[in-house]
C-alpha cells in the first residue's frame, strides 16, 4: 500500500485512519509514539504484577518470621516502561482520542497509560 495514494485521492482518510489504528503494537509507528511501552503487552504487565505480588508476599513472610533486628529489605518492583502522560485529566492519547472514549469502546484493548495506572 502506498501512502501517497491518500494525496492522490485513491485512499480515503477513513481508510488511512483504520489502517493506522490497526497497526500491530510492535510496529515502528507505535514504537515511535509510545517508546518502550509498545513492547509491553497485557500479558507482560500481568506477569510483572504477579512477580511483584509474589515478591511482596515472600518478603512479608520473611519479615514476620525473622528476628527484630534482622529484617530483610523490601523487594524492588519489576521495572516497567516509563509513561509520559500519567495525569488522569481525560487528556488526549496519541491517536487523538480521550481516555474516556477509548475506555468506552468495549472492543478496544486497554491503552498503555491505562495499564500503567492499573498495575502501577
Amino acid at each position: 500500500m502506498d501512502l501517497l495514494d491518500w494525496h492522490r485521492d485513491r485512499l480515503s482518510a477513513r481508510r488511512l485512519t483504520v489502517l493506522i489504528r490497526q497497526l500491530p503494537h510492535d510496529s515502528a509507528l507505535n514504537r515511535e509514539l509510545h517508546g518502550e511501552a509498545a513492547d509491553w503487552s497485557v500479558t507482560d504487565h500481568l506477569l510483572a504484577a504477579a512477580v511483584d505480588h509474589l515478591a511482596a508476599a515472600n518478603w512479608m513472610f520473611a519479615s514476620v518470621n525473622s528476628e527484630e533486628g534482622d529484617q530483610p529489605d523490601p523487594p524492588a518492583p519489576v521495572p516497567r516502561p516509563s509513561y509520559d502522560d500519567t495525569d488522569t485529566g481525560g487528556e488526549e492519547t496519541p491517536g487523538g482520542e480521550t481516555e474516556e472514549t477509548v475506555a468506552a469502546d468495549t472492543d478496544a484493548a486497554p491503552s498503555t497509560v491505562q495499564l500503567a495506572r492499573f498495575f502501577g
